[in-house]
C-alpha cells in the first residue's frame, strides 16, 4: 500500500501511519476495501482481477455520480479522490470516506431487527430511492452522464451485448432462451414517461443503514453504495429491479441466503405501491419487471464468467450460473 499512500499525499491527504486494507465481503463485481492508517478510515474501490465485461466496473463513473449527488440531498459516501494511473495499484481506483453504517446483506443480519424496525427500514429504502429519482440531474452536473431518452431500448441493447460475452459457459437451450427473451423484449419496448438518475442496482445490501437504531425511523439510509451501474434513465427500471431482487434466485446469484429475499420484507406488489405513494406512478410495470429479470440473469452469467476466469476473490461465486435459466424463464413469463 506504499504507492497508495504516496498517491494520497498528492491529493493532499497525509496518512497517520502505514495503510492496512481489508476486503469488505459481499461484492460480486468491483472489489471494495476498508482502508485505515490507524486513525482515519476510507473505502477504496477497484475493478475485479479478471473476467471483465465491456462497459462494466467503471469506478471513475461511480466516483463522478456520487460526487455530483453529495450536495443534492442524496445519501452517499463523501468522495475523496479518483485515480486513473494504473501504475499505483494495477487498475483505476477511487477513495471515499468510510461511512459508519449498518450493512444488512444476509438473512441472519436482518433477523437482528424486529418486525417494526424492518418495516421502517423498507419505508426508508423506498423513500431514499424516490429522493434520488427526484434530483434534477442537469442541475447536479450530470447532464452528460447518460442519454436521457430511450433508456429501456438502450438497456436491452447493453445487456444483450453483455450476454454475448458470457454465453459460452451455458448450454444451447439457455442461450436460445436468452435470445428469445431479448427478442420479445425488443418487440414490446415502451416509451419513457420520466427521466432521472438511476442507481441500476438498488436493494438493501447496496445501502448502509443508520448505525444508531434511533435514527432509522427518520433517516434509515446513511449511504447508498455500489454505483457502478448508475446512469440517466427511467426511474421505473430502478423500482422494477428492486422488486425482482426479491426473487429467490438472488440467493444463488449472491451465493448465500440474502436479506432482501426474506419473507419478512414487503413483496414486489407492496414495494411498488410504497414507491407510488412517495415517488409517483410506475408505467409499463410488467415490461420493466421482465427487463429487470433479464438484466439479473445476465449479471448472474457475468459473475459465473468471472468465477470461471479466476477473477473473483472470496467464496459464494459458484452458484451464480444456476440462477441464469430460472431468471430468463421468469422474464419470459412476465411478458404478454
Amino acid at each position: 500500500m506504499d504507492r497508495v499512500t504516496a498517491w494520497l499525499a498528492t491529493q493532499g491527504i497525509t496518512t497517520a501511519g502505514p495503510l492496512e486494507a481489508r476486503l469488505i465481503a459481499g461484492g460480486k463485481s468491483n472489489l471494495t476495501f476498508a482502508v485505515t492508517d490507524g486513525t482515519h478510515r476510507w473505502v477504496l474501490r477497484r475493478p475485479p482481477l479478471g473476467g471483465h465485461t465491456p462497459s462494466a466496473h467503471d469506478v471513475g463513473r461511480e466516483f463522478r455520480v456520487t460526487r455530483a449527488l453529495e450536495g443534492a440531498g442524496v445519501a452517499v459516501a463523501p468522495t475523496i479522490a479518483s485515480c486513473t494511473d494504473e501504475s499505483v495499484l494495477g487498475a483505476p481506483f477511487t477513495v471515499v470516506e468510510f461511512v459508519d453504517g449498518l450493512s444488512i446483506a444476509r438473512r441472519d443480519h436482518l433477523d437482528a431487527l424486529d418486525d417494526a424496525e424492518v418495516d421502517r427500514v423498507v419505508t426508508g429504502l423506498v423513500e431514499a430511492l424516490a429522493r434520488l429519482h427526484d434530483v434534477d440531474h442537469v442541475a447536479a452536473g450530470l447532464e452528460g452522464f447518460g442519454r436521457p431518452d430511450a433508456y429501456a431500448a438502450r438497456q436491452l441493447r447493453r445487456w444483450s451485448g453483455q450476454w454475448e460475452h458470457v454465453r459460452q459457459h451455458h448450454d444451447p437451450s439457455v442461450d436460445a432462451l436468452a435470445t428469445q427473451v431479448a427478442a420479445r423484449l425488443g418487440e414490446t419496448v415502451p416509451g419513457q414517461d420520466r427521466t432521472s438518475v438511476v442507481h441500476g442496482d438498488y436493494r438493501i445490501d447496496n445501502t448502509l443503514l443508520a448505525a444508531d437504531a434511533a435514527e432509522r425511523p427518520t433517516g434509515a439510509v446513511a449511504a447508498i453504495v455500489d454505483w457502478e451501474l448508475s446512469t440517466i434513465g427511467d426511474p421505473v427500471a430502478d423500482v422494477a429491479l428492486m422488486a425482482v431482487y426479491r426473487d429467490p434466485s438472488l440467493d444463488l446469484v449472491l451465493g448465500f441466503d440474502a436479506a432482501w429475499t426474506s419473507p419478512r420484507l414487503a413483496d414486489e406488489a407492496a414495494l411498488a405501491a410504497a414507491y407510488e405513494a412517495t415517488g409517483g406512478a410506475l408505467p409499463h410495470w410488467e415490461f420493466h419487471l421482465a427487463l429487470a429479470a433479464f438484466k439479473l440473469a445476465v449479471i448472474a452469467a457475468g459473475i459465473d464468467h468471472r468465477y470461471r476466469a479466476g477473477g473473483t476473490v472470496g467464496d459464494g461465486f459458484d452458484t451464480a450460473g444456476t440462477a441464469v435459466a430460472p431468471l430468463l424463464e421468469r422474464a419470459l413469463r412476465q411478458l404478454p
